[in-house]
């Protein structure tokens, strides 16, 4: 199966999909920033949808993390949909978030819509919370 044919809308992700939680697949650090990435993930978890009860990390609407030695941090996300209430609030608090963890210079937020979210983008933990089992 070739890794160029696009999810279909509302299929799981695939598990090359950037948001498939694994952190070695979201976080892409040099050696000595790891840590920071680990603080920036931390972070992210304390970031919430007001309307869904599970953290933006879990959701899946943070596809990659590129943290630069000189502290640069370059953040991709998506949201739920392209109408989602919290549009507006989201992406400012996570770039905030970021940008407050010791070690990190600059951060960029990058704000896409492709490959679209859909629930299998998910941790089975946040699928639990919201009884998706």
């Amino acid at each position: 199966m070739s890794s160029d044919v696009p999810p279909q809308p509302g299929a799981p992700a695939a598990p090359s999909e950037p948001a498939n939680l694994d952190f070695e697949a979201i976080v892409e650090a040099p050696e000595t920033m790891r840590s920071v990435g680990d603080q920036i993930v931390q972070q992210l978890k304390t970031v919430f949808d007001p309307e869904i009860p599970v953290d933006i990390y879990e959701l899946g609407l943070i596809y990659k993390v590129k943290i630069e030695e000189d502290g640069n941090v370059a953040i991709r996300m998506t949201l739920t949909s392209p109408m989602c209430p919290a549009a507006e609030e989201l992406p400012p608090e996570v770039e905030s978030k970021a940008r407050g963890v010791e070690g990190v210079s600059a951060v960029n937020l990058d704000l896409v819509w492709d490959p679209p979210w859909n629930p299998g983008m998910m941790s089975e933990a946040a699928k639990l919370e919201l009884g998706m089992f």
